[in-house]
């Protein structure tokens, strides 16, 4: 259906929502989350929402929760107010120019599929393309304070039924845990994520891991150093994974070349939305590498565009799209995302299927911004 839409008016809403189990990485610590929700207002009516899940500082990429407010007042929404379109994927080639900053770019590029998926009275993961009803989740495990602080935290994981269980690892917290982890989960779907902390002096220290049957060890070197990458992956027998070294289409065409990968972690919000993850998912898929939609601890938002972008065939692995639960005691959308053993089911209603609450949302913002016609 070629229908023609125009956004009239475009919002932010910088929303804090406290985390219910503070979360560690080898970078730094969080017991809350800023993030920022766009809402996009067409013509007739209809609003599409997004997420622009960024963290706060700038460990994870380079972006930070006032760098992507900047880009997205200044120069994302202004490009597409009262301007004709068809197709999301119209809006994302308006962006191009602006370079980088993909994780404002996600948020309205989200906004804008399910603004369309909205118009069109069909599901967002139907006008993706998926095809799967549910999606198999895992979740993320943050590095704790001790083994047995860990291992009680898996348990919990394994006990609400989570196939896959992925362990943060750093240097001083890596060998021990996964042993640990594994000595009490031999069946386990066991995978580490070190988010590039490693450098390539730390190749033959890495190949130790090679002995406990995981399904992957994510990101260990820095995100431009796919050489390292294709290095450890000549050693070991265990797959590596890349989460930050995919920023676009091209860098995938370049590990691919290289061999520095076996599996894609893809990430909405780290491509630059829901047009640029669906083109990854799509050449991972030619190429034959498995991939899994990664997660920021997203709210109820753009935890929804993950378990619809997760419906896409090529999402063979467990995914980050575990329950809402997990991480706020309230959503921000209606009912929140929930997981039975394990398996959490795509929404078949219109847009992400799920309703937003915008009374939640008004009680945790901290800042907010209209462009159109209610500007002042």
């Amino acid at each position: 259906m070629s229908t023609e839409l125009k956004v009239v008016a475009a919002r932010l809403h910088r929303v804090r929502m406290p985390l219910v189990h503070a979360f560690q990485t080898s970078s730094h610590r969080k017991a809350f989350l800023d993030h920022i929700l766009v809402e996009l207002e067409d013509a007739s009516g209809a609003v599409g929402w997004g997420e622009i899940a960024s963290s706060s500082d700038p460990y994870y990429a380079p972006e930070t929760v006032e760098t992507c407010w900047h880009i997205a007042s200044k120069y994302l929404l202004p490009a597409v107010l009262d301007q004709p379109w068809t197709h999301p994927d119209q809006l994302a080639a308006r962006w191009s120019k602006v370079r980088g900053n993909n994780f404002a770019k996600a948020g309205a590029d989200t906004a804008a599929w399910v603004l369309w998926a909205e118009i069109q009275q069909l599901p967002l993961a139907t006008v993706l393309g998926g095809t799967r009803t549910e999606v198999v989740a895992g979740v993320s495990l943050g590095i704790e304070p001790t083994i047995d602080d860990l291992l009680v935290q898996v348990q919990h994981q394994v006990d609400a039924g989570y196939p896959r269980v992925k362990l943060k690892i750093a240097s001083g917290w890596d060998v021990e845990p996964v042993r640990a982890v594994r000595t009490a989960y031999p069946e386990l779907d066991l995978h580490v994520d070190a988010n590039g902390i490693y450098t390539s002096d730390d190749l033959t220290h890495l190949q130790r891991l090679d002995e406990y049957g995981l399904t992957m060890i994510e990101q260990p070197f820095a995100p431009r150093d796919l050489l390292t990458h294709a290095e450890l992956q000549r050693r070991i027998s265990t797959a590596v994974c890349l989460d930050e070294s995919i920023e676009t289409v091209a860098d995938l065409e370049t590990a691919l070349r290289l061999e520095a990968l076996q599996i894609l972690n893809i990430k909405v919000s780290r491509m630059g939305g829901l047009t640029a993850a669906r083109a990854a998912h799509d050449r991972a898929r030619d190429a034959g590498v498995a991939v899994w939609c990664g997660g920021m601890h997203e709210f109820g938002i753009g935890r929804l565009a993950n378990v619809a972008l997760s419906s896409l065939p090529g999402f063979t692995l467990p995914s980050d799209v575990s329950a809402s639960e997990k991480y706020y005691a309230r959503d921000v959308v209606e009912p929140a995302v929930t997981a039975v053993q394990g398996v959490v089911q795509v929404p078949q209603a219109a847009g992400l299927g799920h309703a937003v609450n915008r009374e939640l949302i008004a009680a945790n913002t901290v800042a907010e911004l209209t462009l159109g016609p209610e500007q002042e």
